[in-house]
């Protein structure tokens, strides 16, 4: 009898070792708060644990573990699992990714951005781009057009914006150039203490940003229909840590995507249907930009800034042409064209 407890003591003890064992913990680095931009995040995390009843879970750190622009630099180490940046951040070390970025590409909505996201991160091009910093292009933080908001009078001439200090990173940064203004790549997280101590005049953001990074309690004004263009936001991992995962784990990571995505957009969905309410409380003036300003706005800003970076982008070695070219393509195809 004695024995027998003892055999089963030490297959009690052998069983948990292996529970403990095949149990994957990732860490996963964003920054902020939890809001729109992070809720595929959360929402993957959520189902990967439940698919595997809890042996594959994930840590979702808002800053605790990097700097959102040290994300990248991050995962190539293996400091943390999974990591979502923003290309802007740092052009030259995501170069393909920055074609999504460019102004004016004509982007309608959040499944349009995911069609053409997903189109440039499966290409060959784009996937050794980022192999580079030993990352696995997951999925993309669709967002809708920026706009600005602004202190002061509001800038709803393209002749209001010469000079104007506007916080833009990407290719959006590079359009408000083209027309005089002077653009800022502070991050999100700096973005209201620019605006209020100053630094900056105006903020570009999606609407979740204007809300999460609160620059719409300092705003007077918005453009309602400037929509320059958005930035590009990728989810990551580690590429040895994807490789890691047992083929169970894998495919409960894998078949969530999908999933977290329609989430997300469907969670985008109810904020803008806040926004409006939101900007009547607060009293922020609405600025509806006259189309003749916003297609001189394009004229300065979209060719030229295309034209520039394929070239750029060429020159680099990078198949630019055909990366611009699938974006077009990509989204005559959802459109049913």
């Amino acid at each position: 009898m004695r024995t027998q407890i003892k055999y089963t003591a030490a297959a009690i003890a052998l069983s948990m070792f292996a529970t403990e064992a095949m149990a994957v913990e990732w860490n996963v680095s964003v920054w902020g708060k939890r809001r729109a931009f992070t809720e595929h995040i959360e929402k993957l995390a959520e189902l990967v644990s439940a698919k595997t009843n809890g042996d594959f879970t994930m840590n979702v750190s808002y800053g605790g573990l990097s700097k959102n622009r040290e994300n990248l630099d991050g995962i190539s180490i293996g400091a943390f699992e999974m990591a979502q940046f923003c290309a802007g951040y740092h052009r030259d070390k995501n170069p393909t990714i920055t074609v999504l970025e460019l102004p004016f590409l004509g982007v309608n909505d959040l499944a349009e951005e995911v069609a053409v996201s997903n189109a440039i991160y499966a290409h060959p091009a784009t996937q050794a781009d980022l192999a580079r910093w030993n990352a696995k292009l997951l999925m993309p933080s669709p967002m809708p057009q920026y706009n600005i908001v602004g202190t002061g009078d509001p800038r709803d001439t393209l002749d209001k914006f010469d000079g104007m200090r506007v916080r833009a990173t990407g290719g959006i940064g590079n359009a408000f150039k083209a027309v005089g203004a002077v653009p800022t790549s502070v991050t999100a997280t700096e973005a209201y203490n620019a605006m209020e101590s100053g630094v900056v005049d105006t903020v570009a953001f999606a609407p979740h940003a204007h809300f999460a990074f609160r620059t719409i309690d300092l705003a007077k004004w918005w453009t309602s229909n400037l929509n320059p263009g958005t930035v590009n936001c990728p989810v990551v991992v580690n590429i040895d840590a994807y490789e890691a995962l047992s083929p169970e784990n894998r495919e409960a990571l894998d078949s969530s995507i999908a999933e977290s995505l329609d989430h997300y957009v469907a969670n985008y969905g109810e904020l803008l249907k806040k926004w409006d309410t939101v900007l009547d409380e607060k009293k922020v003036q609405k600025v509806e930009m006259d189309p003749a300003q916003i297609e001189a706005f394009r004229a300065a800003a979209a060719d030229p800034i295309r034209e520039k970076w394929i070239a750029d982008m060429s020159a680099q070695g990078l198949p630019a042409q055909e990366l611009y070219d699938l974006v077009i393509t990509t989204l005559n195809e959802k459109r049913g064209n």
